[in-house]
């Protein structure tokens, strides 16, 4: 047996002490990480900071794929855009007398097929991140969309603080009758069940602007990779609570099973508060264009400008949507066509 030392005394308790403050300091950190910790992530990247790419690539031109041969414009759209513009890109093609070949797909494929030059526009429903600014590609904002968070009908809940939506995702708001509705009275006696779906992980927006990291959400969360699965867990679930866009909400015909929540007393349908900041949550609607030799494609960018234009025909209230010239008025900052930053 080791002798008992002044010198194995002072080891013991500097063991012992080590082992309290691990036990103690998580939560001291964690607490102060919480009151100082910029929950939101960024909106928007730098319009100046490029991707860099070999100059093999930058001389490579645009070619189509199969489903695009003969096409005066081949087109990639992720699926939200693609629901809101077919109609004008349509009806532009059927003006022009010209072949628009269009796909619907997500960010992702979008962004590969731009990276692969196998189209001459993507569409996107988040602002470019920094791996999205190719040579050559020009970014275009079409305006933003209001993102809805969705309960089921029978929740009595209409409307929720941005503290307190963000509490709720965080896991530190359990239960609805921790809430009060309009009226003062405590929502119902049911569990919470929190849904996300942290699409498009690389670039800055969307679901960011609650909740910047994966990781800040709490343990409960459920996450999906796919609209219809959101939109069919909420309606299926009275404790449910998620988010989409109201054009989606259409698309797959969950109108009336699931029910729109107000934040801070305002709705994602609401253009004015979207404009004015006063909804904080939304999608950036984004097209592309090629500039530059054997990429550029003048029939693509003037269905951009037009795009652009037609945008301001949509039903504001229906979507949600605020275009380009509404932001601008709002304050919205640009860089030329592409939104870079919110007002204020």
């Amino acid at each position: 047996m080791n002798k008992l030392t002044w010198k194995n005394l002072s080891l013991y308790a500097g063991m012992l002490f080590s082992c309290a403050a691990l036990l103690i300091m998580p939560a001291l950190n964690t607490d102060a990480g919480d009151a100082n910790m910029d929950l939101r992530g960024k909106a928007f990247t730098n319009p100046s900071e490029k991707f860099v790419m070999p100059a093999e690539w930058i001389k490579k031109p645009v070619k189509y794929e199969s489903w695009a041969e003969g096409a005066d414009i081949a087109i990639m759209l992720e699926q939200d855009v693609y629901q809101t513009i077919l109609p004008l890109i349509q009806r532009y093609a059927k003006e022009k007398n010209i072949k628009i070949a269009v796909r619907e797909g997500t960010c992702g494929i979008a962004a590969g097929m731009l990276a692969g030059k196998t189209v001459d526009m993507g569409g996107f429903c988040c602002p470019p991140g920094k791996e999205d600014r190719l040579p050559g590609i020009k970014f275009h904002t079409l305006g933003i969309v209001g993102k809805a968070f969705l309960v089921h009908p029978a929740n009595t809940v209409d409307s929720l603080s941005t503290e307190q939506l963000t509490n709720i995702f965080r896991g530190k708001i359990y239960r609805w009758s921790e809430l009060k509705m309009s009226n003062g009275q405590q929502g119902p006696d049911w569990p919470i069940k929190t849904i996300a779906r942290l699409h498009c992980i690389s670039r800055p927006g969307h679901w960011r602007l609650m909740l910047d990291k994966d990781e800040y959400y709490g343990p409960s969360m459920k996450e999906v990779g796919s609209i219809p699965d959101m939109l069919a867990l909420v309606a299926a679930s009275r404790e449910s609570i998620g988010s989409e866009v109201l054009s989606m909400v259409e698309k797959y015909k969950y109108g009336g099973k699931v029910k729109i929540v107000k934040i801070n007393g305002h709705s994602p349908n609401n253009p004015a508060d979207l404009a004015s900041f006063k909804y904080p949550y939304y999608r950036t609607y984004t097209i592309t264009t090629w500039q530059g030799k054997g990429v550029e494609n003048p029939k693509a960018r003037r269905l951009a400008e037009y795009l652009m234009n037609a945008v301001e025909t949509l039903d504001p209230a229906r979507f949600g949507f605020v275009p380009s010239s509404g932001l601008r008025k709002a304050g919205w900052k640009y860089s030329g066509s592409e939104l870079v930053g919110e007002p204020g």
